[in-house]
Parts: C-alpha cells; structure tokens; sequence
C-alpha cells in the first residue's frame, strides 16, 4: 500500500443522520463515526489524501437542503485544512463532480470508503469506483445504514440491509475489510 496512491472517501458524514436518530429512525454499526474517526487519524498521520463527500439536495424540505441543518458536518468527520470537500447532488460521488479527475490527477488507484448510508451513497460510490477501475476497499464497520420498509410493506432490518450490500458488493466491486485492517496498513506506511 502506498500513501499516494491510497485515498480516504468519507461519504455524507452529516448532521441529518443524528437527526434522523434523534427522531427514531433505527441504525445499525452505532459506533461507525467514531471508526470514521479512526480512519480519519489513520491517513492524517500517514499524510494520505483525504477526500470529504457531502450530499447537498435541490429539494427545499429535504434534511440536505441548502443552509437545514442536517447538510452541516458531524463533528468527528471534521476536515481539516487542505482537505478536500466536494459537494454532490445525486447518489454516486462521481456524478457531477470533479472527484474522478482529482483522483487520477492525484495518482490514487485505492479508495478506502466509509460514511452513510450503506445502502445508497456509500454502494453507489463504491459500485462507480470498481467500474471506474480503483481498488475499491469499503470499511464495513465504518459504514451504517436505517431500518426500512420495502415496496411491498415488508420491515427491513438497518442489519440485513447493511449485511446485504456488503455481500452485493464483495468482490465483483470491492474488497470488504474492518478499520483495524485499513489502520494497521496506513501505520506500516509511516
């Protein structure tokens, strides 16, 4: 591994999903910030590039609108200066952004992501990136998503869900692997 060609993408890790929580909505991983935070101090010490992704929506009553308070960012995914934000209005990280262009620009050909929700943002992003040819690593224990109900009125647990995606996504589009994996390589690169 090296740390040029490595890169951290932190996805939505914004105060709407706090919100979210606060009014019932049922999580899973509910220590997946603090392994955000993990990861974060992993690639800070490691002079890694870091790359912050937050979800902005055009809808004006969504938790993403423009100056609501869920856009604003949690305090443990806080950049730091020369940290690189970049703002998306759909799913992927890559539509509509430069993010693709900063990456091979960069040189990195590994993304490690983490961030919410498994199911939408954090599978759609990492989906792009193995079709866009990176080494895609998703941080399972870095990563969370909510209980849903299906089309046909079914109750989804946030576990399943999550556990699902991670199994979509293993291999064919990702290499699946634990904060303690991703934190014990950026170490050995110091």
């Amino acid at each position: 591994m090296s740390t040029e060609r490595t890169a951290l993408v932190v996805i939505d890790a914004q105060k709407a999903f706090e919100e979210w929580e606060a009014a019932g909505r049922r999580r899973n991983n509910p220590h997946a910030m603090d392994r955000i935070a993990d990861l974060l101090a992993a690639f800070r010490a490691a002079g890694a590039p870091i790359f912050h992704i937050r979800h902005q929506s055009l809808a004006p009553s969504s938790s993403f609108a423009p100056g609501a308070s869920g856009g604003e960012v949690m305090d443990k995914g806080r950049e730091e200066p020369g940290e690189v934000v970049i703002v998306k209005r759909v799913n992927s990280a890559f539509i509509g952004t430069d993010l693709e262009w900063r990456l091979r620009d960069g040189g990195v050909s590994r993304l490690v992501i983490c961030g919410v929700t498994t199911n939408h943002c954090v599978e759609t992003t990492t989906r792009m990136a193995g079709n866009l040819g990176f080494e895609a690593w998703l941080v399972r224990d870095a990563a969370w998503t909510f209980d849903r109900v299906g089309p046909d009125g079914d109750y989804h647990l946030a576990e399943d869900i999550h556990a699902m995606t991670l199994a979509n996504l293993s291999d064919e589009f990702a290499r699946i692997v634990w904060t303690e994996e991703v934190v014990a390589a950026m170490a050995g690169l110091r």
